[in-house]
């Protein structure tokens, strides 16, 4: 392992980049500085034993450009030289992989770092605005993201720098606030005694949250699916769908406005990930906004904040290339999450 950290970081090309999460790997390969990633069929976790065979077969062996260093981000903390991802079983374990894929050079990132890269590498066209005012240019960010699991990361500017701040945020306690909260969230499924974010705002939290609902209620439940739940409360053609899915949007508002506080996010809260995305006629409606500035007595300093949708469907990747190509411009801290084997 190289003692990585410095600002003098170099990779060199061709750069594999990865986007390793708990359903889904999306690769490109970087061929110089200038050139556009070459990105690769989004690859399911679930259809390889480990990245790498997924890499060797579905990159490696259907193209001609050879790889000398890797930039992955995956979803879970890193630690030590096996990395387990929190919501897949694939375990990333960097000499093994310099091993037996001949890269000279191996980064390790968490997948939101990369969500948080992309922030500054993405124009306005990759976004959707929901409310709040404009966002100070320099100021702190937040990014959270609703897929597999539930992933945040911070973004703050110093010494001319953007630097991503990684952590755990998705794992945060939720409680009721509502009546209707405290007859629905006793049917909610908990981790050892408790309910955390994560347990509500994402794909299986809002199967959970639809079950709750139904439970509360005596009610069938017809759905079993995250993509069912969403399109049927798109739609309105179920109504418990319906009140989940609205569920859902107050407690991602709830978060975000509470992420907001902790970080001071005045350069906005961003919204990333396929759920974000698909939810985006509910996000609009005035409940996101009411329950994300809802925080007296700081309600007025919130809505102030601006929140935006990334709608780029390869956000992570964008952020990986903007970094594999000019790290100076990162204040990435890469000590003991860099493997260099020559």
């Amino acid at each position: 392992m190289s003692p990585a950290g410095d600002a003098e970081t170099v990779i060199k090309f061709p750069i594999l980049i990865g986007d390793i999460g708990g359903t889904n790997a999306r690769f490109a390969i970087l061929v110089d500085s200038y050139a556009e990633p070459k990105e690769f069929p989004i690859v399911a976790t679930a259809d390889f034993a480990n990245i790498d065979d997924a890499i060797q077969s579905a990159i490696l062996d259907r193209t001609s450009m050879i790889p000398r260093s890797a930039v992955l981000a995956v979803a879970g903390p890193i630690d030590g030289d096996e990395i387990a991802l929190t919501n897949c079983d694939w375990v990333v374990r960097p000499k093994v992989m310099s091993r037996d894929l001949g890269l000279e050079d191996i980064i390790v990132l968490n997948d939101f770092e990369a969500q948080a890269l992309a922030v500054v590498a993405l124009g306005a066209e990759h976004m959707v605005k929901i409310g709040g005012g404009e966002a100070e240019p320099n100021a702190g960010r937040i990014v959270l993201g609703p897929g597999t699991g539930l992933g945040v990361a911070g973004l703050v500017h110093a010494c001319h720098t953007w630097i991503p701040v990684p952590g755990e945020g998705g794992h945060v306690d939720m409680g009721p606030r509502t009546a209707r909260d405290l007859q629905v969230f006793p049917h909610l499924e908990q981790i050892e005694g408790r309910i955390s974010a994560e347990q509500m705002l994402c794909g299986r939290g809002l199967v959970n949250l639809y079950r709750a609902v139904a439970r509360a209620d005596g009610g069938k439940e017809a759905l079993s699916t995250p993509a069912e739940i969403t399109a049927a409360a798109i739609e309105e053609t179920d109504a418990v769908a319906v009140e989940a899915l609205s569920m859902f949007v107050v407690g991602l508002g709830r978060l975000a406005g509470d992420l907001a506080l902790v970080f001071m996010s005045r350069g906005g809260v961003y919204l990333t990930g396929g759920i974000a995305q698909k939810i985006v006629p509910a996000l609009k409606k005035p409940a996101f906004r009411e329950a994300f500035e809802d925080k007296a007595p700081h309600s007025e300093l919130l809505r102030d904040i601006p929140v935006y949708v990334i709608t780029h469907p390869l956000a992570a990747l964008t952020g990986l290339a903007a970094y594999a190509r000019t790290p100076s411009r990162f204040g990435v801290e890469i000590d003991h999450r860099r493997w260099v084997t020559r």
